[in-house]
């Protein structure tokens, strides 16, 4: 007679905690690969490879300037990557290029903007009617290669922009970028022969090209020699000159080269500028308000050397109607802005305004803080501004202190030297009570009384 066979249950499912803990574990590992698959990238989770390697002796990460901040909230949200790609194509395929637009000035010029008097510039600040062509630089040959110009031609979508002269700053390349950005949008960056000859010393590029590229930046050789004396001048041409560097293009995001982009900039326009139904987006000053606090500011730090220059600058200003920011001027919340990161959305307004400032520029100094509440506030048609928190600025981009000295052979070979001493303006320019001339005196007492009232 045989023995009676039972069945019994594994060892291992006697345990009913084991049994709920491996149900767990499958669970969760089965939850974390479909949503991994399913949410590739979120506003939040960009491309995890870096996008250039740099060599030890470069130093791309030296010198970063730390945050004076309390706290790390923004104000702005920022929405979901997938949905902002999807309508930034969806708005570059809609676009027109037959909507309103400047004409703009031709013509041969000794400078690249012409250097019209004020009665000349201040003629084009009212183009409601459109009956004006608008003087906008390239009144002499941007010298640039054809191949370049060519790719500049091809960004129809947002570009990126920003430029190195006179080996000022270090290259760095953009951080959180999502998975389709590249396929999307344009990183161009200028140089002058002096920032190339720092790029060969570290091996960043090689001399035999024709054509270069760091990371995500395409470099566009400038021969900055048949421009401007000043390499500051020099950057001004694709900072605010953008729109016509880039004819095609939607979209821009200029940034100093001091600065590193640590968000998406398809995230940045669609947060601050489509959703805000802005032409241009830029931080306000962390500490001024005023423009004059800023020309006094600029004087007493050295920023320009040629003090009397500004002095002559805010008389001009003030002649011609430059008043203190009030609750009047709202909805623009000050009158200085942060000009080291700016967001456009290429369009009538936004390219007058650009023209306009950078007329001023060439016809002053490259500070462009100081003819910024100027150029706004006289205009038409009215500029939609978006003016954002310091905490957002300080949010999308981390700052670097500028190079201290060109690198390596750049400084035997190349080396550009700033022969201008500053000239100092008369007593009365930095004196308390800021009594700087006639002209400016209502402006003063006006700013100095709305200062003490806060």
């Amino acid at each position: 007679m045989g023995k009676l066979i039972t069945l019994t249950k594994p060892l291992i499912f006697h345990s009913k905690l084991l049994c709920f803990s491996l149900l767990y574990l499958f669970t969760s590992l089965f939850l974390a690969l479909t949503l991994r698959c399913t949410f590739r990238s979120s506003p939040f989770d960009p491309l995890q490879k870096s996008l250039f390697s740099y060599p030890s002796s470069y130093g791309e990460h030296k010198y970063a300037i730390p945050t004076t901040r309390s706290t790390c909230s923004s104000p702005v949200f920022f929405s979901d990557y997938w949905h902002v790609l999807k309508e930034i194509q969806n708005f570059r395929d809609k676009s027109s290029s037959s909507s309103r637009v400047l004409r703009y000035r031709q013509g041969n010029a000794d400078t690249f903007g012409g250097n019209f008097s004020a009665q000349m510039r201040f003629s084009y600040l009212d183009q409601h009617s459109h009956s004006k062509d608008v003087p906008c630089g390239f009144l002499k040959r941007f010298p640039v290669s054809d191949s370049d110009r060519i790719a500049m031609e091809k960004c129809d979508g947002l570009v990126v922009v920003s430029a190195i002269f006179n080996d000022h700053d270090k290259i760095r390349q953009p951080k959180g970028v999502g998975y389709n950005t590249l396929d999307y949008v344009c990183f161009f960056m200028f140089i002058d022969e002096v920032t190339l000859k720092g790029f060969h010393f570290h091996g960043l590029i090689s001399s035999n090209s024709s054509e270069y590229k760091i990371g995500a930046w395409r470099l566009v050789k400038v021969a900055s020699e048949k421009l401007y004396d000043s390499p500051a001048m020099n950057g001004v041409i694709p900072k605010y000159l953008v729109h016509r560097l880039f004819p095609n293009s939607k979209f821009s995001i200029w940034i100093d080269a001091k600065l590193q982009l640590m968000l998406d900039p398809l995230l940045l326009i669609h947060s601050l500028i489509i959703s805000e139904n802005a032409d241009m987006a830029i931080s306000k000053h962390p500490f001024y308000v005023h423009t004059m606090e800023e020309a006094m500011a600029t004087a007493r730090w050295k920023k320009w050397w040629d003090v009397n220059g500004l002095k002559m600058q805010m008389e001009t200003y003030c002649e011609n109607g430059l008043q203190p920011w009030s609750s009047q001027k709202l909805p623009y919340p000050s009158d200085v802005p942060d000009s080291a990161l700016i967001m456009r959305k290429h369009g009538l307004r936004s390219n007058l305004f650009s023209c306009l400032i950078f007329n001023e520029l060439e016809a002053f100094n490259p500070r462009d803080q100081l003819a910024f509440a100027f150029v706004r506030d006289h205009m038409n048609p009215k500029l939609r501004l978006n003016m954002f928190e310091v905490e957002v600025f300080e949010q999308v981009a981390l700052e670097h202190r500028h190079n201290l000295k060109p690198s390596g052979e750049t400084v035997a070979k190349f080396k550009v030297s700033n022969n201008k001493r500053t000239k100092r303006a008369e007593p009365d320019l930095l004196s308390v009570n800021g009594s700087w001339c006639s002209k400016c005196q209502k402006y003063l007492s006006t700013m100095w009384g709305e200062t003490q009232d806060e």
